[in-house]
């Protein structure tokens, strides 16, 4: 196993003491882990390429992991009352959405590559920066606006990504069987 799908497999591992901490209200400590957690979901990608250790296991390890975590702690974050039930059903039906998405297309063409798409590092990026926000807001004096900022923005590269999916994987389906 290399170092990359050990990091992605360190974080999905990392996942039952953060929801431990958070319920049992250890803030602070469950802040710190989900923000190493966030610096592995980094540091795996930048190793697996820098290094050329790119894995077919890894290319399906780490949005997994990336998923665990995040629905996670939207899911453990609401249950607490930190995180509205609105933003956290999207999360998790957006993903939900894209994990179909992604076995029907397989189905349909046999084509599928987990490539993530621009937009889509980039809602994992804010969603982890929402979650840090809220929880550090508990610990930590923080401007109240920027959680609603962080909203807006989480809201916005998770619809937009969804949407993209959706866009690409129907394109391709429909040329796929039009050829």
């Amino acid at each position: 196993m290399n170092l990359p799908n050990f990091l992605s497999f360190v974080r999905i591992f990392s996942v039952p003491l953060f929801i431990w901490m958070v319920l049992n209200h250890q803030i602070y400590w469950g802040l710190f882990l989900f923000i190493m957690a966030g610096i592995t979901d980094a540091l795996d990608g930048y190793i697996a390429n820098k290094f050329d250790k790119v894995t077919e296991l890894g290319t399906f390890l780490d949005p997994l992991a990336d998923k665990i975590l995040l629905t996670s702690a939207f899911v453990t974050l609401n249950v607490t009352s930190l995180i509205p039930l609105w933003i956290t059903l999207m999360v998790v039906t957006r993903d939900l959405v894209i994990i179909a998405g992604a076995m029907v297309f397989q189905v349909l063409t046999g084509t599928l590559k987990m490539e993530p798409l621009p937009i889509s590092k980039v809602n994992t990026v804010m969603q982890i920066i929402l979650i840090s926000v809220v929880m550090g807001s508990e610990i930590f004096p923080i401007w109240p606006g920027i959680k609603n900022i962080m909203f807006a923005i989480v809201v916005l590269t998770t619809l937009s990504s969804g949407f993209i999916y959706i866009y690409i994987w129907t394109k391709k389906a429909v040329e796929k069987e039009g050829s």
